[in-house]
């Protein structure tokens, strides 16, 4: 298959090969088969060159999916670039340091290619913490790493389920350390990124609503001082200025109100206030046997230099090559990162 003048390609990273990223990738492919002969979307591969044949072969045995070199000028709409040698076989719902290893050189080469404008943007599968660690390669997950890829300090994670959309003002830390996270310089860089995010997806006059740190948003300050010496004077600041902010809103009804449609965001303070409503909604559970279907969401990485999208779930190890993985969230984190790269470029 020669390479065609296909449009700026997303690059779709594997993750950890020994999760469902294998499965998932082929799978979201055959489903965007017709948009990839079509020649209007081009998806680029990195990752584990053995693990997506096996995944192919058993999932999607008349996709063709060639392998290319990243430097190659031109690649098909759909190829395949090894993220590392494999030194190693890689099982199937095993962790281990060399199925981490290809895991961080599949998003350490995707970046390089995003930087260099090769890709319009990164679509990552999930990889595991510990084999990633046991590789020797430390960051707590995929924003940490990219954000020290791109020498990017301070971004944001914003988890999307349609128009639920929630920016975080921390993630991986400690709760005891959530308090010192919350300074007005950070506050405002979340705000600041999520009104930018929201304008790119079409979102010409944003609503964002701030979550409260503290139950009933301190109770005048008898349930702790944050919200009332640090979110008020700065979402005053902001509707001083004329802009939709709102806030501190209590966490026990900011989600109601932003399903409900009254914002167009809202801002978590920490990574379980945020990620809990996100994922309630996002689990497709069937109710006669208690068993989860699908999962819609994605995980978009805000203040990079690049686009970033990402599925909303992890490597499901213990299902991992049994051919029951769904590719919904993987589908949605495409779409995303198409949006996200077709808006126009700032500053």
């Amino acid at each position: 298959m020669k390479p065609t003048r296909a449009p700026t390609h997303l690059a779709l990273t594997m993750g950890d090969p020994a999760g469902i990223g294998p499965e998932i990738i082929v799978k979201a492919a055959r489903a965007l088969a017709p948009r990839l002969s079509a020649g209007d979307l081009g998806l680029l591969v990195i990752g584990s060159r053995s693990a997506l044949e096996s995944a192919r072969a058993a999932f999607a045995p008349t996709l063709a999916i060639p392998e290319v070199r990243a430097d190659d000028p031109a690649w098909p709409p759909l190829a395949i670039v090894e993220a590392a040698p494999e030194r190693e076989i890689i099982a199937p719902g095993v962790v281990s340091p060399a199925a981490g290893r290809l895991a961080y050189h599949a998003v350490e080469r995707a970046v390089r290619l995003a930087l260099a404008g090769r890709v319009g943007g990164i679509v990552t599968a999930p990889l595991n913490k510990e084999a990633l660690n046991l590789a020797g390669f430390h960051y707590p997950g995929h924003t940490e790493m990219l954000a020290d890829l791109t020498g990017v300090r301070g971004s944001v994670m914003m988890l999307a389920h349609g128009p639920f959309r929630v920016s975080h003002v921390s993630t991986h830390i400690a709760l005891a350390d959530v308090p010192k996270r919350l300074t007005p310089e950070r506050l405002r860089r979340v705000i600041d990124l999520t009104r930018a995010a929201l304008i790119d997806l079409g979102v010409p006059r944003p609503r964002i609503a701030v979550a409260a740190l503290n139950p009933h948003a301190g109770e005048g300050g008898l349930f702790g001082r944050e919200d009332i010496e640090i979110t008020a004077p700065l979402v005053a600041d902001y509707a001083a200025g004329g802009l939709d902010i709102s806030g501190p809103v209590p966490a026990d009804t900011i989600f109601v109100k932003l399903r409900a449609g009254q914002y167009d965001a809202a801002i978590a303070m920490y990574h379980d206030q945020g990620h809990i409503p996100v994922k309630l909604l996002g689990f497709d559970v069937d109710p006669a046997t208690g068993r989860f279907e699908a999962l819609s969401g994605v995980n978009v990485t805000l203040g990079l230099p690049i686009v970033r999208t990402s599925v909303d779930h992890g490597t499901a190890f213990d299902i991992a090559g049994r051919g029951v993985a769904n590719e919904k969230s993987l589908l949605e984190a495409i779409a995303f990162a198409e949006r996200l790269a077709a808006a126009p470029k700032r500053g």
